[in-house]
């Protein structure tokens, strides 16, 4: 499926490479295992050499399994929303299908990139399984090309499906333009001793950014975990959270939000339910203003029976000037003492994350911080 390192059909100027690569997408497949690619509402190939492991366009995977009906649409309503509305009644569904296997594993993650190349609506309708005791990460790096200027919208449905004693790790990561609207919806469906791990990273300049991804721990012993990373830039609108209804006994979520705004607009949300005995949960936000902005962090945490323990904690504002001051004692000048102080403020380690995708989330929030945050 490559060539000379480059995929076919994807021949794109160095800059837009760049962006690609920011996103954590590797257009020679090194360190990945499978790849899907879309450019607009192309698919340019959907392949995987890992045993066990399908990458399927969607209209691929529905044809070859029609078993898929039963998954599709049923974490997330076609009736939603304006947005799912929009994607239900496309003639010819595109987006991605990721299927693993009982008991498969791949160590080096699927690349899933969604490339938005000309001004216009690009839509996708993900489903993600793994099966009993499969262990399955992605990492999705969508991005927007450097001369689309002048507006563009990303519409994503994601459904993902975790089985008995299985896991699956998808980390996101956005470039995308400073026009540009995105609305991902997705929700994830865990059974016994499964465990969902969802990061997302966006550092970069974009228009608005809503989305609300949703965990139902199904079965005892369930783990979701939710972390986020991101920048609002001025004229940044990002309307983020996340949710868990722990349905069972012995299951568990943490919410992770960390935020910078340099004079962009933050609306960090987040919700816990806790349903039945023996579950916990917990929920943090925390926010740095840089610049004029504004950071609404919205915690919420509801228990319905005796035996939830649920927790949350928020806290925004602005870094310490003794922090500063403590660091320029010890020789660094103010600029290097101040990027040291953010840097370890977004550096969040992700418990059970593999160590390829940990370095995407490090990479992307280095390039910020070369970027002068």
């Amino acid at each position: 499926m490559q060539t000379n390192g480059v995929t076919p059909g994807f021949d794109l100027p160095p800059e837009d490479r760049e962006r690609l690569a920011l996103s954590g997408i590797e257009l020679g497949m090194a360190n990945r295992c499978g790849s899907y690619l879309q450019k607009n509402q192309d698919v340019m190939h959907a392949t995987c050499s890992e045993s066990g492991i399908e990458v399927l366009s969607y209209k691929m995977a529905m044809e070859k399994y029609p078993w898929l009906e039963d998954y599709a649409w049923k974490l997330v309503p076609k009736d939603k929303d304006e947005y799912t509305k929009y994607v239900a009644t496309q003639e010819r569904p595109v987006g991605y299908v990721i299927i693993a296997r009982k008991g498969s594993n791949n160590i080096l993650p699927v690349q899933a990139c969604l490339f938005l190349g000309s001004e216009q609506i690009q839509h996708v309708h993900n489903i993600l399984i793994a099966e009993e005791g499969a262990e399955l990460h992605v990492v999705s790096g969508c991005a927007s090309a450097s001369h689309v200027g002048k507006g563009g919208a990303h519409y994503g449905i994601s459904e993902f499906y975790i089985g008995k004693d299985a896991k699956i790790s998808f980390t996101m990561i956005h470039t995308w333009g400073e026009e540009i609207e995105v609305y991902p919806r997705s929700a994830a469906r865990v059974e016994e001793g499964g465990v969902f791990l969802s990061n997302y990273v966006c550092m970069k300049p974009v228009k608005k950014v809503q989305m609300y991804p949703t965990a139902y721990l199904k079965g005892p012993k369930a783990v979701a975990r939710f972390s986020s990373v991101v920048i609002a830039t001025p004229e940044s609108v990002l309307d983020l959270g996340s949710r868990a209804v722990l349905e069972a006994e012995g299951s568990s979520a943490e919410l992770i939000t960390r935020a910078i705004s340099k004079g962009g607009t933050i609306i960090s949300r987040g919700h816990i339910q806790g349903k039945t005995r023996e579950t916990r949960g917990h929920l943090e936000c925390k926010g740095l203003i840089l610049k004029d902005g504004r950071i609404y962090a919205i915690p919420e945490i509801e228990g319905l029976v005796v035996g939830t323990e649920l927790s949350h904690e928020a806290a925004v504002g602005k870094i310490a000037q003794e922090e500063i001051e403590y660091l320029m004692a010890r020789g660094l000048d103010e600029e290097v003492a101040t990027a040291t102080i953010i840097r370890g403020f977004l550096d969040v380690k992700i418990s059970g994350l593999p160590e390829a995708l940990q370095k995407q989330i490090d990479l992307a929030i280095d390039s910020a911080e070369k970027a002068g945050f």
